[in-house]
């Protein structure tokens, strides 16, 4: 018997002590994969831009450089937590953990297989992006909480962009869920059986990818850490244990958009041979080397160049996509 199967059966079971043990089981396996993909894909990342770039990237602390993040982790963490006397301690320690916390939990809720997911929600695509919905407004009060006025900027660049390319975003969305007829996950793939849907809808994959790139605040979109004007960003007044968990949460919100991108395009765990995890994962892999591969080889776009293409080409093709569906497919 399958690990999978193991684990939805004790989630399916009807011992509440049995299903609460197996939600836990699940859950310690979900957070070994955010730290194991963090860590990992973190090395690969600097070794990638040392590479485009000409350098060695991490050399000395292991085989390969392997050990320098846990060395790096190391120092962050023995630093001194140190908060300005005008920020609000409350938000500025409780904000960054909750963020984490949101998108950990909507990986939970992601089905890896059509087995092994916490739970069969009907509206589970529509409840992700409700909770992502929340992610502006948890930077806006860590700027703003800061008592920085660089970071307050930084935040108010995030939100205007955020918000500027989560509307195209939710508007692709609802486009699939109109071709599907559903907000269900599994429902969703399952339509991509024969055919997925970055070939149906390749403007549609176009708007989502850079919508994508915007809500991972990844190049050329990092407006939070233009070091000419704003030094760190929302960062800025974050000490260094904090610091090394927006490490965590930028690798984070890395494998949640690849693990969206591969279920909304890309037939999700659809394949052969290989079980269905793992499937989903390598796309989702593939998928964030080609974030990486963007910000190795663009620029940072200036704040006001971001939100034209946002409203002004974004937009409009998100409309274009939901009429084409509309008409060739329905």
């Amino acid at each position: 018997m399958s690990i999978d199967s193991i684990i939805e059966n004790a989630i399916n079971s009807h011992s509440l002590a049995i299903s609460l043990a197996g939600l836990v089981v699940y859950g310690i396996i979900i957070a070994l994969l955010i730290f194991a993909f963090s860590y990992f894909f973190g090395w690969f990342e600097r070794k990638l831009i040392a590479k485009v770039q000409y350098r060695h990237g991490p050399t000395y602390v292991g085989k390969y450089g392997i050990l320098q993040n846990f060395a790096d982790l190391v120092k962050l963490l023995a630093k001194e937590i140190i908060v300005p006397a005008n920020a609000n301690k409350v938000i500025i320690a409780l904000a960054p953990v909750v963020l984490v916390a949101l998108n950990v939990f909507i990986i939970f809720l992601i089905p890896f297989s059509p087995s092994l997911q916490a739970s069969s929600l009907g509206l589970g695509l529509l409840f992700i992006f409700v909770i992502l919905g929340f992610t502006p407004i948890i930077l806006f009060m860590i700027g703003f909480a800061s008592g920085n006025k660089f970071s307050d900027i930084s935040a108010q660049r995030s939100v205007l962009m955020l918000i500027s390319y989560e509307l195209p975003m939710i508007i692709v969305v609802a486009t699939i869920a109109l071709f599907t007829g559903s907000y269900s996950i599994n429902s969703l793939i399952a339509a991509q059986s024969k055919l997925p849907f970055a070939v149906i809808m390749p403007i549609g994959l176009f708007v989502f990818f850079v919508a994508m790139l915007a809500e991972l605040e990844r190049p050329p979109f990092d407006t939070r850490e233009a070091d000419s004007e704003l030094i760190a960003g929302w960062l800025t007044d974050l000490s260094a244990p904090y610091y090394a968990l927006s490490l965590l949460l930028d690798y984070t919100r890395m494998l949640l958009g690849g693990l969206l991108i591969a279920i909304l395009f890309f037939g999700g765990w659809e394949g052969p041979f290989l079980p269905a995890p793992l499937w989903l994962l390598i796309k989702a892999f593939i998928i964030a080397f080609f974030i990486t591969l963007i910000r190795v080889t663009t620029m940072r776009m200036r704040v006001d160049k971001i939100l034209k293409l946002g409203w002004v080409w974004m937009m409009p093709l998100a409309l274009i996509n939901l009429v084409i569906t509309f008409f060739l497919f329905l």
